[in-house]
């Protein structure tokens, strides 16, 4: 039996069962709820911002939009009438 690596094994246990329980009290520390609560806000406010972008680019796509409808609406009328003068000869 190799008794080096069964204690390696065992050190590698022990201490990741410390690191995880120092790490849960680190989770649950004031600190880090302070931490949680700062970037819950920065990520609220990046949310808003994002949102003011979308409203932005949604009111410029309907401007294009109507632009666009506005010049085939002209395209066809003109179309129109070169078949109408076409019509007459």
């Amino acid at each position: 039996m190799d008794y080096n690596r069964l204690y390696k094994n065992l050190a590698l246990f022990a201490g990741g069962i410390l690191v995880g329980t120092a790490g849960f009290k680190l989770l649950f520390s004031k600190d880090a709820k302070k931490a949680y609560t700062h970037i819950t806000a920065a990520a609220l406010r990046m949310k808003d911002s994002v949102m003011e972008g979308v409203t932005t680019v949604q009111e410029n796509a309907a401007d294009v939009l109507a632009s666009a409808k506005d010049i085939n609406a002209q395209r066809e009328e003109r179309e129109t009438v070169v078949e109408d003068s076409s019509e007459e000869d």
